[in-house]
């Protein structure tokens, strides 16, 4: 029998989708169709049922999240939900459980699955012909929600048992960062890594800074995390997010850097920026000075994503994507350094 590991990214696809057949029981989806939509950190599934209903099963990568982890973020999502921000609706099963465990060596290890409804739309960014003043439309709610987001962490009570990871300093640029030490990212040039390790080190003080004045601890709470283009759907007027698997505590700032970093080098930034500015302010405060801090936290975002294509060697995208990581962040960190 071949190691779940040592298969190919086909047959593992393959394998995955047997154990999501196995399961449909879990929710009483028994006969539905399956057809895999994505399988990256998670293997996401398109579950359909007889009459047209949809759903999406998402089977999570082994060992990623702790149960209670798992538990917690979609305790967060339906009071997120309960307090009127739409996110996908997490579907319990036969047995009221917001998730289902399960252990097989031929699968990879010890798998979480959970069910949500199905959320229909585009990526925010679509294929990159949507029209600008579509796109800044758009950004504008994002804005919207992201502060709708924030408020509702902020003012909320975790209940018992609550645990997400921290994006705080240690998250981001301690000695383990939760994505993992970007400074030792193989790709990078011999000058490349002085300058990580240089950005490192300032990251450390800055961050310091910020978190020490006392107006900023109510810019810190529960935050989405990952706000990218493939996370936001748009269908129509409606614009919804979805993916909360890198949800955690975090700066309010970090949340609207990662909405903004993908755009950073593009010529309609500046738009889309003021945009999500404006839709984010007409729901929560933002001041000018609390905007003065926004390179510092679309450069600690920027580290991130070394450390992310450092820790999934065997991800298929990897190789597409290094190059671009390394430039923009190469870039980001000497407008920020020279700033100083």
């Amino acid at each position: 029998m071949i190691d779940f590991y040592g298969a190919s990214p086909n047959q593992q696809a393959d394998k995955l989708l047997q154990l999501a057949h196995s399961l449909l029981f879990q929710w009483g989806l028994e006969g539905s169709t399956i057809t895999l939509i994505k399988m990256r950190e998670n293997a996401v599934f398109e579950v359909r049922r007889g009459d047209g209903t949809r759903y999406a099963m998402r089977m999570h990568r082994v060992g990623y999240h702790s149960d209670s982890e798992l538990r917690s973020e979609l305790q967060w999502m339906l009071a997120l939900q309960e307090s009127g921000v739409e996110v996908p609706k997490p579907i319990r099963n036969i047995t009221g459980e917001l998730y289902v465990v399960i252990d097989s060596y031929i699968h990879g290890g010890r798998r979480q699955v959970d069910l949500f409804e199905w959320v229909n739309g585009e990526h925010l960014s679509g294929d990159g012909s949507v029209p600008l003043e579509v796109l800044t439309s758009n950004f504008k709610v994002l804005g919207e929600i992201a502060a709708k987001i924030h408020n509702q962490s902020v003012n909320w009570l975790s209940p018992k048992g609550f645990y997400r990871k921290a994006w705080d300093i240690e998250g981001l640029v301690g000695e383990n960062p939760l994505w993992g030490r970007f400074w030792e990212l193989e790709s990078l040039s011999n000058s490349e890594t002085k300058l990580m390790i240089e950005v490192r080190d300032r990251l450390r003080v800055d961050l310091a800074f910020y978190k020490s004045k006392p107006e900023n601890d109510r810019m810190y709470g529960m935050i989405h995390a990952d706000l990218v283009s493939e996370n936001v759907l748009v269908d129509g007027n409606s614009v919804r997010v979805i993916d909360f698997d890198d949800a955690g505590f975090g700066w309010h700032l970090f949340e609207v850097a990662t909405a903004l970093y993908f755009e950073r080098w593009e010529s309609n930034y500046e738009a889309l920026k003021q945009a999500m500015i404006e839709g984010y302010r007409a729901n929560r405060g933002l001041s000018d000075e609390q905007l003065s801090y926004l390179p510092l936290f679309m450069l600690a975002r920027g580290t991130t994503y070394l450390g992310w294509v450092k820790s999934r060697p065997e991800s298929d995208i990897v190789d597409n994507f290094t190059p671009m990581f390394i430039e923009n962040v190469c870039k980001a960190a000497d407008e920020y350094l020279s700033s100083k």
